[in-house]
């Protein structure tokens, strides 16, 4: 475990108004990669809005690598559709894990990544003090396809910790 930094849980929420690759709907589920880690959801069939509420936890380690998010379509016969992907720096989210979050209240926006066109957001995403640790609520907007967003909350959990998970 060398360079570990910690684990970032991923809390992969709700995909809105993802496109249709399926005459009846799509069968979705999400991969997470980080580096060469690979994690995934499980199938959520026939939504174009999916709830999966589904912790992935991914090791962080240095150098940082930025999160990279794919949707695609469960298919029986042939290979699964990519219904979109996204790509996000975990760069501000890491320099607030590094920050003295000592004496600062529960609750408190540590800063704001505002949308851009160097990343995927969708809308401002706090970066925040919660539950003595780093979180962060994410709204991807997904490239290469049509139209669609998923929501995720990220989570660090210090290595002391990860006995939690």
């Amino acid at each position: 475990m060398e360079n570990v930094l910690g684990l970032l849980r991923v809390r992969v929420q709700t995909g809105v108004n993802l496109a249709s690759r399926d005459a009846g709907g799509s069968d979705a589920y999400v991969v997470l990669r980080m580096g060469d880690q690979k994690l995934k959801t499980s199938v959520k069939k026939n939504s174009l809005n999916p709830e999966w509420n589904e912790d992935l936890t991914l090791c962080v380690t240095d150098p940082i690598q930025p999160l990279k998010l794919e949707v695609y379509d469960k298919d029986t016969f042939t290979p699964d559709d990519i219904m979109g992907d996204a790509e996000l720096d975990i760069q501000p989210f890491m320099d607030a894990v590094k920050m003295d979050l000592a004496g600062i209240p529960n609750v408190t926006i540590i800063t704001t990544v505002r949308p851009s066109r160097q990343n995927c957001l969708a809308d401002d995403s706090h970066i925040s003090r919660k539950d003595g640790t780093v979180a962060q609520d994410v709204v991807l907007r997904l490239r290469n396809v049509e139209s669609g967003e998923v929501e995720l909350q990220l989570l660090w959990v210090n290595i002391s910790r990860a006995q939690d998970i």
